[in-house]
């Protein structure tokens, strides 16, 4: 008599098929969404939206084919596909992470307008206000926790199983795919692999209690992007930009991204908001003036810090102390302590 087939039998048999073109299975990758007995004694298998392309999906599906009817000897398999963005709204916000109070985003549409930067300012800030922080670096292409908070050779420390503890500096635990490559190594991954990892540092990290989570975003509008929102309940997203146009346009985008999604805006962030002369006094505008402010009153946000054009704040970054840390005393950290204040305070009451 043929052994009756239970949920744990077909995830195993599952973790044997690799996406298309890498030795990574789908259940590892999350794109095996649900397993669930059929009526009929077959089953059915959900798939979490594995590619737009027709002969991927045709390559998953016989491969699933093969090892449960085949295999396995399942009676019945049907598949099902879901596509991530026209459920993106009714999902977000249903979640929260174990011990985390609250999760920022930051996001930006454009690169190099100092997001990262921001990012980092914003969570050592937190802490220096007596909150308990983590720092989560879903920039799988461009990491820069591990070097702007100066963690060197350091690494996360298993905890059994699939779990691991986060590198803490400057009083922020911080997990970031650059602890895990070289960072001389380029991370070359399709979508369903950052989706991935994204998931994996949200579920596996024992972040322990946490007031705030600060989720440094890539730019664009894209699968980290669209994980998050679907992972986690997120409290709100700051938008950094800097004055010029064409980074302005950008963050339009992340605006409108956020706002489809259901997640609260706090508030823009104008970087590199002008340099000061430090002899003469004279303030020259290197990136335009007035961006920030129109995009804010265009979609109805408020302007909530200005971080200027400071060396220091370079120089801080690259040397693996956010300039807040370094320097508290200087006044480009008074910005970032001012954005760290109206933060919380656009937290919901508990």
């Amino acid at each position: 008599m043929a052994k009756k087939l239970i949920q744990d039998d077909i995830l195993a048999a599952l973790r044997q098929v690799n996406y298309p073109g890498y030795q990574t299975d789908i259940v590892a990758l999350g794109i095996v969404e649900e397993v669930a007995p059929a009526a009929d004694g077959g089953w059915t298998i959900t798939l979490r939206n594995p590619s737009e392309r027709e002969e991927i999906l045709r390559d998953i599906g016989g491969r699933i084919h093969h090892v449960l009817a085949h295999d396995l000897g399942a009676a019945k398999v049907e598949f099902r596909v879901r596509q991530i963005e026209p459920e993106l709204g009714e999902r977000t916000g249903r979640k929260r992470l174990d011990g985390v109070r609250h999760v920022i985003a930051v996001g930006s549409g454009k690169g190099g307008v100092g997001k990262s930067t921001v990012a980092a300012n914003l969570a050592v800030a937190l802490a220096r206000l007596g909150y308990k922080v983590g720092m989560l670096d879903a920039d799988i292409y461009g990491p820069s926790v591990p070097m702007m908070f100066g963690t060197g050779e350091e690494r996360p420390r298993g905890a059994g199983g699939k779990n691991f503890y986060p590198v803490e500096r400057h009083g922020v635990k911080l997990i970031s795919i650059g602890f895990f490559v070289d960072d001389r190594s380029p991370v070359i991954w399709r979508g369903p692999m950052v989706m991935g990892a994204v998931r994996q540092f949200l579920q596996d990290t024992l972040w322990g209690t946490l007031d705030f989570l600060v989720v440094d975003l890539p730019p664009g509008t894209g699968d980290a992007q669209l994980t998050l929102a679907q992972e986690v309940a997120l409290d709100g997203a700051v938008i950094v930009t800097t004055p010029q146009d064409v980074a302005v346009a950008d963050a339009l985008r992340a605006v409108r991204m956020f706002r489809q999604v259901h997640c609260p805006l706090i508030g823009v962030v104008e970087n590199m908001s002008g340099y000061v002369c430090p002899d003469c006094g004279e303030r020259d505008e290197i990136f335009g003036a007035g961006g920030a402010d129109q995009l804010a009153a265009g979609e109805g946000m408020e302007v909530i810090a200005r971080a200027p054009i400071v060396e220091e704040l370079r120089a801080a970054g690259d040397a693996g102390a956010p300039l807040t840390i370094a320097r508290p005393e200087h006044p480009a950290s008074a910005v970032f302590m001012e954005l760290a204040r109206r933060v919380a305070a656009a937290m919901p009451a508990d």
